[in-house]
């Protein structure tokens, strides 16, 4: 794995641990009605959307191990260009379901 590729993944841990930390105790009624919250964990969501962009040109053999590689560039896409019709029910389903996953297969790829 070429060095911009490390840093990609590295930014994409980062983020989800941001994530992690702004969500921890929260349920979603609190999510929905905290605006600085989501405004928080869409910016996060946003960085590893792109992150996943740029690893995808850094390194084409390693973002093959991420099958929604093209759904997560696509939920940052909605976030930045679609901001008026984000999901916040998916943002959170994602948030609590699908980044703890994230979280085990970045730190696998950035361990060896």
């Amino acid at each position: 794995m070429n060095i911009e590729a490390r840093k990609r993944l590295r930014d994409i841990a980062d983020a989800r641990g941001a994530t992690g930390r702004f969500t921890a105790g929260k349920n979603f009624p609190e999510y929905e009605v905290d605006e600085m919250l989501r405004a928080a964990v869409e910016r996060k969501l946003a960085i590893i959307g792109e992150a996943f962009n740029q690893l995808e040109a850094a390194d084409a053999s390693v973002s093959e191990t991420f099958p929604e590689l093209r759904k997560i560039v696509g939920m940052r896409n909605r976030i930045v260009h679609g901001y008026d019709s984000v999901d916040e029910e998916l943002v959170w389903d994602v948030v609590q379901n699908r980044l703890p996953l994230l979280k085990k297969q970045v730190e696998a790829l950035l361990a060896e």
